[in-house]
This record gives C-alpha cells, structure tokens and sequence, in this order.
C-alpha cells in the first residue's frame, strides 16, 4: 500500500531533520556501561544468545586458520573482532531499542533487523565493516612477511619470536600501531552510525557523518569508551573467545545508550 500524503511528508522531514551533538562528560561514559548492563539484565536471553553466536563464529575462524597453518593471521584475527565489534552488535542495539520503546524483543524480530527483514536500512554500513576488515588481515598478512618472511611458525614458537626477540618485539608494536589506526577509524565511523540508522529513516553517508561529528565534539569522553571497548574485548577474547558471551552484548547495549546521550533530535 502506498504512504499518503502525511505519512511521506513525515518520513521526508525525518530525513531532513539535523541532529544535535551535546557534550558529554566521563560521567555519561559510566552511565552508559551501567545501562548497558541494566540491559543484559533485563533481555539476558537475547544478549547471551548474540555472544554466544559470535564466540561460536570466533572459534571456528580460529580452527579454520589452525587447520590451514596460518597461525600469524590468529592475533590479527582476535584484534579484528574490535573492527567487527559495531557489526556484531547491530542486534544488540536493537534490543536496547525495543526495550527503551517497549517492544517485543523475540530473536526472530531483532535478527530481522540484521538480516534486513525487519524494516530498516542499515545501507552499506555494514559491508563497510566487513572491507575493513578484510584489509586490516591483509596489511597484516604484510607485515608479517615484512618482517619474518616465508618462515613458518607453530603458535607456541610464533609467541616466543614476538615476546622474546628485539626483531619480535619491533613486530608487535609496528603491527598494534597500524592495527589502532584501523580501530580508531572504525570507532569513529561507527560508534554513533549504527543505532542511528536503527533510530531513524536515514541514510548511511548521514550516519557516519553524524559519528564523526559526535567523537570530534567530545573527543576524550568517546575515545575513553572506545579504549574501554577495546580493553574489554580484548580481556574476553582470552579465555578463548568465551568472554564475548557477557562482554559483547554490555558493550552493545552501552554504545546505544551513549548514542542517546549524545545524539539529541529537533521534536517533530
């Protein structure tokens, strides 16, 4: 059925609409992980389900370079899921969404939001992720074989040549360096884009422009979240890959959270 006249009149002034950046403090960055949490509390079904799903993913990537020999792509891998972190959690947001709104939240409506089933545009947003991505284990395909050549390593040697030798240790700064960069880039373009997209009927350019607007506006407070988010993931990438169960989806639901403090829009 077509949209009458009022109802595309609206749908054209959410589009045209201009969001409001406002400051935020420390204070909001804690706030925002203590919904988060709230929120697992509240959905724990959903929220475990998603981590558990992208742990289980984890762990197959890591079996399938192991099975191929290709254990230098292991670190970089684990360091990829903070690059695929706004991804993984795009159902997470719309739970927080559904909550905050109080909607139904069964995992077939909320993966519908993934899948592209449930009536919004994520754009190409998330192809975005996944190139970077897939760059990110490229450049650092390179910078292994930049620096250790052909040689193949087990993992156990692999870890003793980077911990133990000046020519390892050069190799992991060089590689972390780079790999910030990507995740700086990807915060940035990312931590406000996804659930505004989810909020409201606009397109992806708007979205990340939005995102940059946000971090550039309040620069240590959002970066501050963003090192949490990546000391987070890190710390529950170790006790292989089973952390994410709890740590991805309070990350989820805290980023939607902070993009609500940040992000104010004019009332229609």
């Amino acid at each position: 059925m077509a949209a009458g006249p009022a109802e595309a009149g609206d749908v054209a002034t959410a589009r045209k609409a201009v969001p409001t950046i406002n400051q935020i403090s420390f204070a909001d960055v804690r706030a925002s992980l203590g919904d988060g949490l709230r929120d697992l509390q509240r959905a724990p079904a959903c929220g475990v389900a998603i981590g558990a799903f992208y742990a289980v993913g984890g762990m197959v990537i890591y079996l399938l370079t192991s099975w191929a020999g290709l254990f230098y792509l292991t670190y970089p891998m684990a360091a990829g899921f903070v690059l695929l972190g706004p991804f993984a959690a795009i159902a997470l947001y719309e739970v927080s969404r559904r909550l905050e709104a109080g909607e139904p939240r069964s995992l077939g409506r909320v993966f519908g939001v993934v899948t592209g089933t449930g009536g919004r545009s994520l754009g190409w947003m998330p192809m975005l992720n996944l190139f970077v991505f897939f760059i990110w284990i490229d450049v650092a395909a390179a910078i292994y074989l930049g620096f250790f050549g052909l040689r193949r390593f087990d993992l156990v040697s692999l870890v003793t040549e980077a911990l133990t030798t000046p020519h390892g240790l050069i190799f992991l700064v060089a590689g972390n360096a780079i790999g910030a960069v990507f995740a700086v880039l990807v915060f940035t373009t990312t931590v406000v884009g996804y659930p505004l997209l989810l909020d409201r009927d606009t397109d992806f350019i708007t979205a990340i422009v939005t995102s940059w607007k946000a971090v550039r506006a309040n620069p240590l407070p959002m970066l501050s979240f963003g090192v949490i988010v990546g000391v987070l993931t890190f710390l529950a990438i170790l006790p292989a890959l089973l952390g994410l169960i709890i740590v991805l989806p309070v990350l989820g639901h805290a980023t939607w959270h902070l993009y609500r403090r940040v992000v104010s829009w004019p009332e229609p």
